[in-house]
């Protein structure tokens, strides 16, 4: 796996982000491309300590359970997922692709120092690098759902 904060890795992310078209279906799951996109945009707010999530006693406790497991394997194509990460409406294409490009990169442009929570809600105590297997296992997952 390579890494969301070093420029090749990160670039190569956002190469596949560019091979989306606003025509791209996905492979399994409900979203379409514009609403997965916002999703992982969402995400990626967390990291940035931007994106407050619920989480009640028992799901912390769950997410705390399932964290080694999650981070050191590919996600599962249909997994649940927090309200705050549902989108169902219509977006415009560009502008949530253009979105998540620039939050994306800051990753390589900032470094470690982009990421400004070390508690996340669900999962627990976090390090840069649960951060990075977290971040770039959720991009890889949604870009092969897109089929990129």
């Amino acid at each position: 796996m390579e890494s969301i904060y070093e420029k090749n890795g990160n670039d190569a992310v956002i190469a596949r982000i560019n091979l989306l078209t606003s025509e791209t279906k996905a492979q399994w799951g409900k979203m379409t491309v514009g609403q997965m996109l916002k999703h992982c945009t969402v995400a990626i707010d967390v990291a940035f300590g931007t994106q407050p999530l619920k989480i009640n006693f028992l799901m912390k406790l769950l997410g705390r359970m399932l964290k080694k497991k999650v981070f050191n394997s590919d996600f599962k194509k249909n997994s649940p997922t927090a309200p705050e990460f549902v989108f169902t409406g219509q977006y415009d294409f560009n502008e949530a692709k253009n979105e998540l490009i620039q939050k994306f990169s800051r990753f390589s442009k900032e470094g470690k120092e982009s990421i400004k929570t070390l508690d996340h809600p669900f999962w627990g105590k976090m390090t840069y690098d649960d951060w990075d297997k977290l971040m770039w296992r959720h991009m890889d997952h949604h870009l092969r759902q897109f089929g990129v």
